[in-house]
């Protein structure tokens, strides 16, 4: 087996426990995720040396960076950001890319089927008016009332997301020749 499959297997094992994690707990557990970082790191370091161990920092960087924003705005918890920046510690800057586009619009259809699913799409759709309109008006800060520090927010499990998008990566890294 390549090494580049363990190293997905590892994002895998780890987005997916995240995942589960995240629906049972609404919490995604910081020795899962600082594990991740830990043992992913360690192993490029030992594996590829100097560039792997460059490669898998800048793998977590990424993941964790490009959802970073959405936790300054209270939109987004830790653990998702800590979840993401394991992964990408696992697979590396590139397929980091490709886990974070395929989670964030994992994340949009799980929204989306969560609205359906409880039957609030029109307050979603209203919520969702309301973030792009004050946004637009106040720039990159927190809403009043719409983020996760009110307590009436609903909230959804973006690890179950976050997993989506490396089954999906994994997938079409698979289908592309690898494993």
């Amino acid at each position: 087996m390549a090494t580049e499959s363990v190293f997905i297997i590892g994002a895998l094992a780890v987005a997916c426990v995240g995942g589960i994690a995240d629906i049972l707990t609404s919490k995604i557990p910081n020795r899962l995720t600082y594990g991740g970082m830990i043992v992913a790191i360690g192993a490029h370091l030992v594996i590829g040396g100097w560039s792997g161990l460059g490669a898998s920092i800048a793998g977590g960087l990424i993941g964790g960076g490009a959802f970073f924003v959405f936790f300054l705005l209270h939109a987004m918890g830790g653990g998702d950001i800590k979840l993401i920046a394991a992964v990408g510690c696992f697979v590396g800057p590139k397929l980091s890319i490709e886990i974070v586009l395929a989670s964030a619009i994992a994340g949009g259809i799980l929204a989306i089927a969560y609205a359906l699913w409880q039957r609030r799409l029109k307050v979603v759709l209203r919520n969702v008016y309301e973030l792009v309109k004050f946004h637009a008006a106040v720039g990159a800060e927190s809403h009043p009332s719409l983020n996760l520090s009110n307590q009436q927010a609903v909230r959804l499990p973006y690890g179950v997301a976050i997993a989506a998008g490396v089954i999906y990566a994994a997938l079409a890294f698979y289908h592309r020749g690898g494993i």
